[in-house]
């Protein structure tokens, strides 16, 4: 007679609270209420999928029960400990309320719950998926929850313990099993490979983890599938039987949005849906990787958070310099759009050809999103040392000080390091007050040296500012700058900027934003707006009494002029 061969996560399912990976916050409790005897009459276990909810619910339903336990855990040796497991004992009884839900399930337990166990100490109930029980089942269990016998427990475990009346809620004692950690399942799984003598690579491994997403029983038939096939599992043997089609396509794909080339966008898609990718899976993927380059471009120990190899890592690196974080965000937030589209019914190739088309190509939309993109590709050009052609458009007058009159503006006036040069003591050449029969126009004023331009990017620097000097942040708020050669001048209507700047690190850290945003070291100053020429006071030849009154007040005659 042949052997039936049991899959993985039965043959090692734990069988002592010490076997459990990853919840030790809930196994510790559990084995030191059994040993202490303060039992409660009810536990709530809830959590994701394949985390322990049932596997702890069947350890203390025997260690309550068991005959020799030790430190809270069941023997598993005893008659007891082996009729639950053979499920030879009926006093243990497992329910599925997901087939079991209604409300004569409910009242069988409740009228089988008022005789005495005939072998155990305690008549255990396990009521597995209890959310999914109707209203009036719940109605049924809450008396004998509220008032049980003293000789019944009950276990409930759910995956979506939201979904629970909360009077029933608040008469168990309630425990939550988290994801199982990447370590802790890479752990267990060399075990097992270990004790099954096939070999598994680390970053096999890895990439079980990242693809069980927490769930320890997930992970061990990815692996039971994978020893199936052959007995060294390696990453790429993983790939094929999780049914991925590796990790380079997403990385062509993004490669191709960063290079902003929607053709070969476009390449890429069609020969993924030639090969029976499904176009909701791959959005969900690319999501994901855009996930993983906004971690590696904000986290400085990206490897703490990402599950990765440590050359895919390296990829991530590399390929978030090709980005900006404003372009991964919009990425994600399309990409994100386009998920919920496809689930709604739509053409999943078409929708996701769009997202890829808007994400490569943010000129073809004109939502805040891609132009929030178009912006920070500017930047990045900018810092890279980009040239652009100049305006030529007329700026605007506000900062247009080379056409009015020969004034020229304050010299920079950075912090004491670089103490600002004092503006010139002889004012700037007015025209004559005389009357002048007929006034010429004046002629041009020379231009200046450097001409001035409006400084586009100060909005940018003022977000670096942002964070790197509050308070110095809310003073320039609503400024603008000129650039002037090397010179940055500022424009504000905040007359205390002068004296601001110069006291403290603020010069400094103005000056450092400015490089962050384009690279460049630049000097400091304040633009001060020249008045325009006054008009002469007379355009005219005075009127006979204007005369009269004139020539008394240079003669010494006081006049009345009233």
């Amino acid at each position: 007679m042949f052997e039936v061969y049991q899959v993985l996560y039965r043959k090692y399912r734990p069988q002592v609270f010490s076997d459990v990976v990853g919840q030790e916050h809930i196994t510790t409790t559990l084995a030191h209420e059994i040993e202490s005897g303060k039992l409660s009459h009810a536990y709530l276990f809830t959590g994701s999928r394949g985390t322990g909810k049932t596997t702890c619910a069947k350890i203390l339903a025997k260690a309550v029960n068991c005959l020799h336990p030790h430190g809270g855990n069941p023997c598993g040796e005893c008659e007891i400990c082996r009729g639950i497991d053979s499920g030879a004992i009926l006093d243990v009884v497992e329910i599925d309320a997901a087939s079991n839900n209604g409300v004569d399930n409910i009242r069988d337990i409740r009228d089988e719950s008022s005789f005495a166990p005939v072998n155990c100490k305690f008549r255990v109930y396990i009521i597995d998926e209890v959310h999914m029980l109707s209203i009036g089942a719940f109605n049924a269990l809450l008396k004998t929850l509220e008032e049980p016998p003293a000789h019944v427990k009950f276990i409930l475990a759910t995956t979506e313990v939201h979904k629970l009346p909360v009077t029933i809620l608040s008469r168990c004692q309630r425990f939550d099993f988290k994801r199982v950690s990447p370590e802790a399942m890479i752990s267990r799984m060399q075990f097992i490979a270990g004790a099954e003598g096939f070999t598994l690579d680390d970053d096999a491994a890895v990439l079980i983890a990242r693809l069980a997403d927490g769930g320890m029983r997930d992970a061990l038939s990815t692996l039971d599938q994978c020893i199936g096939q052959s007995s060294h599992v390696t990453a790429e043997l993983v790939t094929k039987v999780a049914g991925m089609t590796g990790r380079g396509h997403l990385f062509a794909l993004s490669d191709a949005v960063a290079s902003g080339d929607a053709a070969k966008a476009m390449e890429l898609l069609d020969s993924l849906y030639a090969a029976s990718c499904d176009m909701e899976r791959l959005c969900a993927e690319l999501t994901l990787h855009f996930r993983n380059l906004m971690i590696v471009k904000t986290v400085k120990a990206a490897d703490s958070v990402l599950i990765c190899t440590a050359q895919e890592l390296n990829d991530y690196r590399a390929q978030s310099g090709r980005f900006t974080l404003e372009a991964i965000l919009a990425c994600i937030d399309a990409l994100q759009t386009a998920g919920a589209n496809i689930k709604k019914g739509v053409n999943r190739r078409i929708e996701l050809e769009m997202t890829l088309l808007r994400m490569a190509s943010p000129a073809v939309s004109d939502d805040l999103q891609a132009l929030r993109r178009r912006i920070a590709a500017l930047e990045g050009a900018l810092r890279a040392g980009a040239a652009f052609p100049a305006q030529t458009e007329p700026q605007p007058a506000s900062v247009q000080p080379q056409q009015t009159a020969p004034a020229e503006p304050h010299e920079p006036v950075p912090s004491a390091a670089e103490p600002a040069p004092e503006p010139s003591a002889d004012p700037a050449p007015q025209p004559e007050s005389r009357p002048q029969p007929e006034p010429q126009p004046s002629a041009p004023a020379d231009p200046a040296p450097q001409e001035d331009r409006y400084f586009e990017l100060w909005p940018q620097v003022l977000s670096v500012l942002a964070e790197l000097n509050k308070p110095l942040w809310g003073v320039l708020m609503n400024s603008s700058a000129v650039l002037r050669g090397d010179f940055v001048l500022l424009q504000s209507d905040n007359p205390s900027l002068p004296m601001f700047i110069r006291s403290g690190n603020h010069a400094r850290d103005i000056r450092e934003a400015v490089q962050r945003v384009t690279g460049q070291k630049m000097r400091l100053g304040i633009f001060s707006q020249p008045k325009p020429a006054q008009p002469a006071p007379e355009t005219s030849a005075p009127s006979p009494l204007e005369a009269i009154l004139q020539a008394a007040k240079d003669g010494g005659v006081k006049v009345n002029e009233s």
